[in-house]
Protein backbone atom coordinates (compact mmCIF):
# COMPACT_ATOMS: atom_id res chain seq x y z
CA UNK A 1 0.00 0.00 0.00
CA UNK A 2 0.99 3.92 -0.61
CA UNK A 3 1.81 5.84 2.22
CA UNK A 4 -0.60 8.12 3.58
CA UNK A 5 -1.19 11.97 2.53
CA UNK A 6 1.57 13.85 4.07
CA UNK A 7 0.42 17.81 5.54
CA UNK A 8 2.62 20.69 5.71
CA UNK A 9 3.18 23.32 7.93
CA UNK A 10 1.66 26.89 7.21
CA UNK A 11 5.12 27.81 7.55
CA UNK A 12 6.85 25.09 5.23
CA UNK A 13 4.21 26.57 2.19
CA UNK A 14 4.89 30.27 3.06
CA UNK A 15 8.67 29.56 2.79
CA UNK A 16 8.07 27.42 -0.20
CA UNK A 17 6.19 30.19 -1.73
CA UNK A 18 9.03 32.67 -0.79
CA UNK A 19 11.48 30.44 -2.63
CA UNK A 20 9.63 29.98 -5.75
CA UNK A 21 8.97 34.12 -5.93
CA UNK A 22 12.64 35.16 -4.47
CA UNK A 23 14.06 32.49 -6.74
CA UNK A 24 13.04 33.22 -10.48
CA UNK A 25 13.45 29.50 -11.34
CA UNK A 26 11.50 27.41 -12.54
CA UNK A 27 8.01 26.14 -10.33
CA UNK A 28 8.43 22.56 -11.61
CA UNK A 29 12.60 22.67 -10.43
CA UNK A 30 11.24 24.37 -6.81
CA UNK A 31 9.08 21.66 -6.64
CA UNK A 32 11.24 18.61 -7.67
CA UNK A 33 14.33 19.95 -5.18
CA UNK A 34 11.48 20.11 -2.15
CA UNK A 35 10.11 16.75 -3.12
CA UNK A 36 6.86 18.04 -3.85
CA UNK A 37 4.72 18.15 -6.61
CA UNK A 38 4.46 20.98 -8.78
CA UNK A 39 0.35 21.17 -8.69
CA UNK A 40 0.99 21.58 -5.02
CA UNK A 41 3.55 24.40 -4.98
CA UNK A 42 0.96 25.94 -7.64
CA UNK A 43 -1.78 25.62 -5.55
CA UNK A 44 0.08 27.07 -2.31
CA UNK A 45 1.39 30.11 -4.42
CA UNK A 46 -2.22 30.84 -5.69
CA UNK A 47 -3.63 30.38 -2.43
CA UNK A 48 -1.54 33.36 -1.06
CA UNK A 49 -4.41 35.47 -2.01
CA UNK A 50 -3.62 39.31 -3.38
CA UNK A 51 -4.78 40.40 -6.60
CA UNK A 52 -1.95 38.84 -8.56
CA UNK A 53 -1.97 35.20 -6.52
CA UNK A 54 -2.06 33.44 -9.53
CA UNK A 55 1.09 35.30 -11.18
CA UNK A 56 4.71 33.84 -10.75
CA UNK A 57 6.13 36.64 -9.48
CA UNK A 58 4.44 40.03 -8.15
CA UNK A 59 4.73 42.96 -10.10
CA UNK A 60 7.38 45.34 -9.40
CA UNK A 61 6.15 48.71 -8.96
CA UNK A 62 8.42 51.02 -11.43
CA UNK A 63 8.80 53.57 -8.61
CA UNK A 64 10.35 50.59 -6.89
CA UNK A 65 14.37 50.02 -6.20
CA UNK A 66 16.07 47.01 -6.63
CA UNK A 67 16.02 44.82 -3.48
CA UNK A 68 19.22 45.47 -1.57
CA UNK A 69 19.24 41.98 -0.28
CA UNK A 70 20.89 39.25 -2.62
CA UNK A 71 19.05 36.97 -3.37
CA UNK A 72 21.26 33.94 -3.92
CA UNK A 73 22.34 34.56 -0.23
CA UNK A 74 18.52 34.41 0.87
CA UNK A 75 17.68 30.96 -0.86
CA UNK A 76 21.24 29.67 0.30
CA UNK A 77 19.11 30.23 3.86
CA UNK A 78 16.12 29.64 3.15
CA UNK A 79 16.58 26.37 1.02
CA UNK A 80 18.10 24.55 3.42
CA UNK A 81 15.56 25.11 6.16
CA UNK A 82 12.90 23.65 4.04
CA UNK A 83 14.64 20.69 2.83
CA UNK A 84 15.14 20.06 6.32
CA UNK A 85 11.64 20.35 7.59
CA UNK A 86 10.57 18.05 4.50
CA UNK A 87 13.14 15.26 5.64
CA UNK A 88 11.89 15.70 8.99
CA UNK A 89 8.00 15.10 7.61
CA UNK A 90 9.74 12.23 6.20
CA UNK A 91 11.13 11.02 9.12
CA UNK A 92 14.53 10.66 7.64
CA UNK A 93 16.26 12.78 9.80
CA UNK A 94 15.35 14.75 13.21
CA UNK A 95 15.92 18.48 13.37
CA UNK A 96 16.24 20.48 17.10
CA UNK A 97 14.94 23.69 17.57
CA UNK A 98 17.55 25.61 16.30
CA UNK A 99 17.60 24.33 13.09
CA UNK A 100 14.19 25.73 12.62
CA UNK A 101 15.09 29.48 13.06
Amino acid sequence: MGQGRRHFTDEFNREAVALLVSSGRPLSRIAGELGISPSMLRNWRNGCGGPDAGSARPPIPASAPHSAADPAAEISVVEPKIRRRQLSKDGNVEISGRDLR
